[in-house]
């Protein structure tokens, strides 16, 4: 072999060495862009607010994240889009579990399969709650269902969308109470649910609960009967649950998580879920989500929400068989 032989060779070489190591510089050097936290509920709800938190304060790990609202579908919309997505880590999504994660066939508006998203962590659970325009003579949750049998089809709630955990507690209450008439009317997000009952146009919302709920209940605007979770709100004490209030079986909260399109690397995910990790254990961001309503998972790795999730979807899947709840 000649020098310009060996010289070609060794060039050669270098080459493919190269092509080799592009894409582990390119997975180090991940964000080099903007990434895109797509919430799939309508600006201004719980989920968005959270979303907007988030991304203040991992800025300094993950760099700029702006907030895409897909609203609609429960949240299958939103979900669906990221479900598509190229799964390089630049689009993720954050929602609470709802039936399209549960069983993806559980309405005709899911167009995606759960499993093309993967879970990144658990940030924060919310106790739903049950509430009602003053206007309406009732007190507590058994004078609601009383008042709810005493006149059949008169009394409707609001909730954040077909599907939402909101919609799924709504029925799981008619259920449980025997007051089936409550007539369901869905929104695009809790927020213009919230402004619907505070206006008078709809009696009773399922929603999850927020320092704006209870500001509006502390004014007199509108009247939380109940929280949904096993033990009381950390924002409302002296709010008693579902099951204080008689309703044994009434649990149904709000766990709001980080996904991405199934496929993302592992490195991604990992700087993903250590980025949200460092700000769950941050003293003062943890007192910002106190302070709005958001209770912090207590462990927010990717396998510890894996468990978790599974054990909320085993859950929920025997409650819609039970109510054989249409979600089309």
């Amino acid at each position: 072999m000649t020098r310009r032989d060996w010289l070609r060779f060794g060039c050669l070489c270098l080459a493919l060495a190269g092509s080799r190591l592009r894409p582990l510089a390119a997975q180090e050097r991940y964000p080099e862009r903007p990434i895109k936290l797509v919430v799939p509920f309508a600006a201004g709800g719980v989920s968005d607010t959270l979303g907007r938190l988030w991304a203040d304060k991992v800025k300094p790990q993950l760099g700029s994240i702006f907030i895409e609202n897909l609203s609609g579908g429960g949240g299958s919309i939103g979900s669906a889009a990221v479900a598509r997505a190229n799964p390089d880590g630049y689009t993720i999504l954050m929602r609470s579990v709802g039936p399209d994660l549960i069983a993806g066939d559980a309405t005709s508006q899911v167009s995606y399969d759960p499993k093309d998203l993967q879970l990144i962590s658990i940030l924060v659970f919310t106790a739903l709650t049950i509430a009602v325009h003053p206007s309406l003579p009732v007190r507590n949750l058994r004078g609601l269902v009383d008042y709810a049998k005493a006149h059949p089809g008169a009394l409707s709630y609001g909730s954040a969308g077909i599907g939402s955990m909101p919609h799924l507690a709504g029925e799981l209450f008619k259920s449980l109470t025997g007051a089936t008439d409550i007539v369901h009317v869905p929104y695009k997000g809790g927020s213009q649910a919230i402004t619907d009952l505070i206006r008078g146009h709809i009696k009773m919302i399922v929603t999850s609960i927020s320092s704006q709920m209870v500001d509006l209940h502390r004014s007199g605007k509108v009247r939380i009967l109940a929280v949904t979770t096993p033990a009381r709100s950390l924002l409302a004490p002296d709010i008693p649950t579902a099951t204080e209030a008689g309703i044994p079986g009434m649990i149904a909260q709000n766990v709001v998580m980080l996904l991405a399109p199934a496929g993302t690397p592992n490195e991604i995910v990992t700087q993903i879920a250590d980025a949200t990790h460092a700000a769950m254990v941050d003293k003062e961001f943890r007192r910002k989500i106190l302070v709005a309503g958001y209770q912090p998972y207590p462990d927010s790795s990717p396998a510890a929400a894996r468990v978790f999730v599974d054990d909320e979807v085993e859950r929920w899947t025997a409650v819609l068989k039970t109510l054989g709840l249409k979600l089309d």
